[in-house]
């Protein structure tokens, strides 16, 4: 990594051109063009937005990019999604392990939070360096506290993302140590302070993990990360106001969000509240879609968990009655089935299974 010094003070600043990251797609002006809609009356990331820095583990894969704005006060960490080949053997990685890292009992392992090992070994890679370098990331005489801090992701990203705000949300940014583990951390400050603090790191001494002045999560297409000890434990840190807020927004069709599935003794649900989008489909008797009834209900193309004043089955959750065969609605050869029905390569999803297996 390389280091930039912090001004002592900050003049005008040139804004910072968001680009994207495929060609041809530029978020930036995408978001500006929204903005000219008067859609939203102020810069969500402030008009100072800057990147700060990029980490990058070359062996798991694991990275993420960090963002900042002084004027708004506001870091936005960002996890990137699978795109390369070490990605997929993260991705691939099914099992599990104790989301707090130590040596348990057959009867402990049974309660405890777990969570997918691929996910947690690759944010456990760069997750101390990041902690350490978002503590100095902040204005000269402020501290992290100040700051309100969103963390999001993409598909592997989201996953990533999901497991550090567990982790920032229950011990505070403990840059001591990477994740969660039963031996004591190092000092939370001592790598910064060799740095930047000096012998100011002794005033911290006795003092917690800092905590951001606020923490929210918005990912999207994340797969599931943990068993469901792991979710009620991210459910009791909302609960408790430890995370501001989550969201995991979905494209109903995408089947990233719907694995891993749970199999066997392995048991896997999804944290945070689901943000289906979908195109909404108004059906009449004869089976055929009535487009009249499509545009009528625009307000059905989004739909959130707990907040959205209609019902609505969430298919990302709801996998429990749909994974009893693996050919019944909901399954996954189901709905691979369905996506490439109209190929012809079988006319049903136990002829799939049946191609499958010869």
């Amino acid at each position: 990594l390389r280091y930039l010094p912090i001004p002592q003070q900050v003049g005008e600043r040139p804004k910072y051109e968001v680009l994207g990251g495929m060609p041809g797609i530029t978020w930036g002006v995408l978001y500006d063009k929204f903005l000219e809609k008067n859609v939203l009356d102020h810069k969500l990331g402030g008009r100072d937005l800057e990147h700060c820095f990029f980490i990058n583990h070359d062996k798991t894969g694991g990275s993420c990019a960090v963002y900042r704005s002084l004027e708004q006060k506001l870091i936005v960490v960002s996890f990137r999604g699978t795109c390369r080949p070490i990605d997929l053997v993260t991705d691939a990685s099914i099992f599990q392990v104790p989301w707090v890292e130590g040596e348990y009992t057959d009867e402990e392992l049974a309660t405890i939070p777990k969570v997918h090992v691929g996910f947690r070994k690759s944010l456990n890679s760069i997750s101390r360096r990041l902690k350490e370098l978002l503590l100095a990331t902040v204005a000269p005489g402020e501290s992290i506290s100040d700051y309100d801090l969103l963390v999001t992701g993409h598909s592997l990203g989201g996953a990533l993302a999901t497991g550090f705000v567990a982790d920032v949300a229950e011990y505070g940014i403990d840059a001591g140590r990477s994740l969660p583990q039963k031996e004591p951390s190092e000092e939370w400050w001592k790598a910064i302070a060799n740095t930047f603090m000096g012998k100011a790191a002794e005033e911290k001494a006795a003092r917690d993990p800092p905590r951001p002045k606020s923490l929210r999560m918005y990912n999207f297409g994340s797969p599931r990360v943990g068993d469901s000890n792991f979710a009620e434990l991210f459910e009791l840190l909302m609960e408790k106001g430890n995370i501001d807020q989550a969201y995991r927004i979905v494209n109903s069709q995408d089947i990233i969000a719907r694995v891993p599935r749970p199999m066997l003794n392995i048991d896997y649900e999804h944290c945070g509240r689901t943000v289906l989008i979908e195109e909404p489909l108004g059906v009449e008797g004869d089976g055929e879609i009535d487009a009249a009834v499509v545009d009528s209900d625009p307000k059905h193309v989004l739909w959130v968990e707990g907040e959205s004043d209609f019902d609505r089955v969430d298919p990302i959750r709801d996998y429990r009655n749909a994974t009893r065969s693996p050919t019944a609605k909901g399954a996954l050869l189901s709905e691979l089935f369905q996506a490439f029905q109209e190929t012809n390569l079988a006319s049903s999803p136990d002829d799939a299974m049946k191609n499958l297996q010869d």
